[in-house]
């Protein structure tokens, strides 16, 4: 039990490293606290702590005798702390200071790998037999095509997969560059980005952050997360911003702008908002980067992984999870739909939510197509989110980072988990150990090393009406055609009248360039007729 402002939560501190460039005797090291509660991290906060009472600084994970918190994000956090029965010689405590600084801004990343030696590699996930086999079956080889292929002979293939011979990374390595089908089987995406500002207009948000053009949206009134106006591109609801209407000071009668700004990117809106990038002949990368030069802070981030071949079986999860042969940090799970329709399995609420899904189930419910056979999505919250950009940020690893957080939250095997392995500090470690992984699941994180981290650009379009059109109302309209009213619905189109959303909808369409950078465009030599599908941003570990 920890007070924080006064108020009581149920909280473990445990210790996650420090963000102190330099750490002196005297002064207060800025440390991070995570918030533990059932075994998951719900909270972290970047708190002073007195050095002297604080004493020997801890390992990675350890819990911390911090009993008070008080303060806020503008001006900071500072920690209580129990009194210490042990007293400590100032050079030990300053020697363990300077070691601390080895390991600045690490913490929370070795801890979800349970790394407290900071000097080692981060663990590769490897395949056993099971998962070759699959790979093999997939690739519709025999052992000994396999083996011409690759270059060994059919004897070797046969030992590997008995588990006769241990597979070497080598041969894993091996294997993928002989089959580049293999990493291109699974890629990474965003598929939904929400930031807030607090000192901007959505105005400003739409010329400076985003750059798009301002003619482009429709403003209306809202009442949606306590915001008074809304900016939607196009009318619709995949790019849109909202802030707080200009309003009239009844003593002064001068205009007011409340600044505070929140700008949406649906998963529709990630591509759209990606040829705008395009346009602008930025990454995800440069935006985001540019995005907090005006204090932008991620309110949430989707982080798709797409299964394009079919590595995963969604029957196969959700009878898994009925059968508990899964492992989570989250003790909440939650199974929606049916295997015609399409599986979606949750694991976890916020700040973090884990889904996997029957993707092309569900886009042929409304009527599209995608190449994309299933999706396992990251949904992070607030500081989960933000904690993905400083890792990426600082270590250019994105691709790792991600599947290494769903490796280490999410676990699924081919046996039944007894209860009394699901509870435990070491759980997952001895479920790893004693227990056969489903052999899909342990493919996807094998592959997901190696996956591409890329872009999609897809201009706004009149698509889904086209398609609502073909399979609502051509019928109708062949029954007037053929009864002699075909000229009458003619003069009907001729004379309708288009909504503002609909006008705005025209525009888009027919507009070649959504930005206002149009010099970037000629330098750039952009040609929108031939555009490539994909772009790639960051490839994966060892990636081809």
């Amino acid at each position: 039990m920890i007070t924080i402002n006064n108020e009581q939560k149920p909280y473990t501190p445990v210790f996650l490293g420090t963000t102190q460039h330099s750490l002196g005797i005297t002064a207060r090291p800025l440390i991070t606290v995570g918030m533990m509660f059932n075994d998951e991290m719900v909270a972290t906060y970047h708190t002073r702590v007195s050095g002297i009472d604080l004493g020997l600084l801890p390992n990675i994970g350890d819990k911390i005798p911090v009993t008070q918190l008080n303060g806020n994000e503008l001006v900071g956090f500072y920690a209580e702390l129990k009194q210490r029965n042990t007293t400590y010689k100032l050079d030990d405590i300053n020697k363990n200071f300077e070691q601390l600084l080895k390991i600045k801004n690490v913490g929370q990343y070795r801890l979800m790998k349970r790394k407290i030696d900071m000097n080692n590699d981060i663990k590769t996930i490897d395949l056993n037999v099971s998962a070759l086999k699959l790979v093999r079956n997939l690739l519709h080889k025999s052992q000994a095509y396999l083996a011409k292929d690759i270059g060994m002979t059919r004897q070797t293939i046969n030992r590997l997969e008995t588990g006769e011979q241990n597979i070497s990374e080598k041969f894993l390595d091996k294997m993928v560059a002989t089959y580049p089908e293999l990493a291109e089987s699974v890629e990474l995406q965003f598929d939904w980005v929400s930031l807030t500002f607090p000192d901007v207009t959505g105005k400003q948000v739409i010329d400076d952050v985003i750059a798009l053009k301002r003619d482009l949206f429709l403003e209306h009134g809202t009442s949606q997360n306590f915001y008074t106006r809304e900016f939607a591109y196009a009318g619709e609801k995949n790019i849109y911003i909202q802030d707080f209407e200009p309003i009239t000071n009844p003593e002064t009668q001068e205009i007011e702008q409340r600044t505070g700004t929140t700008l949406y990117l649906t998963g529709k809106g990630t591509r759209l908002f990606e040829k705008a990038l395009l346009e602008q002949n930025m990454t995800w990368r440069d935006f985001f980067i540019k995005a907090r030069k005006y204090r932008g802070h991620l309110t949430r981030l989707d982080i798709a992984l797409n299964d394009k071949w079919g590595l995963l079986n969604m029957d196969e999860i959700v009878r898994a999870v009925q059968e508990k042969r899964f492992w989570t940090k989250s003790r909440s799970y939650a199974i929606h739909g049916n295997s015609d329709a399409g599986w979606t399995v949750n694991f976890g609420k916020a700040p973090f939510i884990i889904r996997a899904y029957d993707k092309q189930k569900e886009q042929a419910s409304k009527g599209n197509e995608t190449d994309i056979k299933n999706r396992v999505e990251l949904e992070l919250h607030q500081d989960r989110a933000e904690q993905v950009l400083d890792e990426w940020f600082a270590n250019d690893n994105l691709v790792e980072f991600t599947i290494d957080m769903l490796y280490t939250y999410l676990w699924f095997t081919d046996e039944l988990i007894a209860d009394d392995l699901l509870t435990g500090v070491k759980a997952r470690d001895e479920i790893e150990a004693t227990i056969k992984p489903m052999p899909s699941w342990q493919l996807l994180t094998f592959l997901g090393h190696k996956m591409k981290f890329v872009r999609e650009p897809k201009p706004q379009s009149v698509e889904s009406i086209k398609k609502w059109v073909e399979q609502s109302v051509v019928p109708s309209l062949a029954v007037l055609k053929k009864t002699g009213h075909w000229a009458e619905i003619i003069a009907a189109i001729e004379k309708a009248e288009l909504s503002d959303k609909q006008q705005k909808l025209v525009k888009a369409t027919t507009t070649s360039a959504m930005s206002q950078a149009t010099e970037s465009l000629k330098a750039n030599n952009i040609n929108f007729d031939k555009q490539r599908k994909v772009y790639i941003e960051t490839k994966g570990k060892e990636a081809i």
